[in-house]
């Protein structure tokens, strides 16, 4: 008999504790849903991690957790190219999954997980968080509902800073560990994600043109952890060719003759993490940036334009659910995560996996993944390409 799951009685696991899996630690704990073990690279290093966080048990790989009967959920906050063993084996061992982006290293890998959720009957969800902000959830509600009128063009850009200089260097850097794209798969992919999330249109071809600035960066010759505290000298440094891309624009067509264009950078100085669109129709226009999340524009022809700040008492139905905090107490980044696990984990109680869910599922990491596969083939041939 299986057990009612509740959030007395469920066993959360974490796998990775870098930037990313301790935010998935703390949206759950702010759910009320306490994290019961911990998965890390070594037996000594998740008992350090472990202990940090105040996690009850601690596995020196994944494939210990999963052998626990008393975890029932697994997230996964481990390095891209493992992503696709560790929802294989989640699945397989008959935990819900809870997967970072990208699902996996490429479209064939993704679809077999989508095949294997739906065979083992598990939840599963990929971390698109940024579908949880209640101003994108706002957007959402006003082009569903036609306030835009009719879809004309869908734009903006991801950009970041933090791989500027030669000297930046991480992992993603690396094809075996982050997938041979970078820049897209990393960032664009949400904001791919979160314009179909809003509009509900598909993309059915793309036109891309790639740039790395940096073909030759410098990669420290020990771990980065190593030099806490110490300022790097050009013997610490090797020279490493570099393969992915540092920036890129797409073109994209969407359905229904939708024009559309992204631009995605890692070397924007200035920019820390600024996912922008604007969506223009033929009544209104939208606009939005993640730096400023709690303000959506909203621009008119015949009409003064308007600033419509977070406050649940002016949102839609649907916005309001992500809406935690009165008018003038800001939501940001790390709200999401709790927005996005309380949709799951509210799926995961209620019990009915039969239920449409109304969280970014394994079907939507797919989607994205045969996207990415479809830009990359676009800027290596010079050519439009159909997806």
């Amino acid at each position: 008999m299986t057990k009612q799951l509740t959030k007395q009685t469920i066993g959360v696991g974490v796998a990775g504790t870098g930037f990313i899996g301790p935010a998935h630690i703390e949206g759950l704990r702010r759910n009320g849903i306490q994290v019961l073990g911990l998965a890390e690279s070594s037996q000594e290093k998740a008992e350090q991690k472990a202990a940090e966080l105040a996690i009850p048990r601690a596995f020196g790989s994944l494939e210990e957790m999963l052998v626990d009967a008393d975890i029932d959920v697994v997230h996964l906050a481990t390095p891209n190219y493992l992503h696709y063993s560790h929802a294989k084996a989640a699945l397989l061992a008959g935990k819900h999954v809870v997967c970072e982006k990208p699902l996996s290293m490429n479209a064939t890998e993704s679809a077999e997980l989508v095949e294997l959720a739906a065979e083992k009957k598990r939840v599963n969800a990929v971390n698109f968080n940024i579908r949880m902000y209640p101003l994108v959830q706002q957007a959402r509600s006003m082009v569903q509902n036609g306030e835009l009128g009719d879809m004309f063009i869908l734009q903006g850009s991801y950009l970041q800073d933090w791989l500027l200089l030669p000297t930046d260097w991480n992992w993603r850097l690396e094809p075996d560990l982050g997938g041979s794209l970078r820049a897209v798969g990393d960032i664009g992919s949400h904001w791919l994600d979160l314009l179909t999330f809003i509009t509900g249109l598909r993309i059915e071809e793309v036109y891309a043109d790639f740039k790395t600035f940096h073909p030759i960066r410098k990669k420290p010759s020990k771990p980065l952890e190593t030099y806490t505290g110490k300022i790097l000298t050009p013997e610490d440094y090797i020279d490493q060719d570099i393969y992915t891309e540092d920036y890129a624009t797409i073109l994209l067509h969407y359905e229904n003759g939708v024009r559309g264009v992204l631009t995605v950078s890692q070397v924007s100085s200035g920019r820390k993490n600024r996912l922008s669109y604007e969506i223009s129709g033929s009544k209104s226009s939208l606009a939005w940036d993640s730096e400023r999340p709690n303000e959506l524009w909203i621009g008119h022809r015949t009409a003064p334009n308007q600033i419509l700040l977070k406050d649940p008492s002016l949102l839609s139905p649907e916005a309001r659910e992500t809406a935690s905090y009165p008018g003038g107490h800001n939501e940001g980044f790390p709200d999401t995560f709790k927005q996005l696990y309380t949709k799951v984990y509210n799926y995961i109680f209620a019990g009915d996996y039969t239920k449409s869910p109304d969280f970014p599922t394994f079907a939507d990491g797919h989607y994205e993944m045969q996207l990415c596969e479809a830009i990359e083939r676009s800027a290596k041939e010079g050519k439009w390409v159909k997806v």
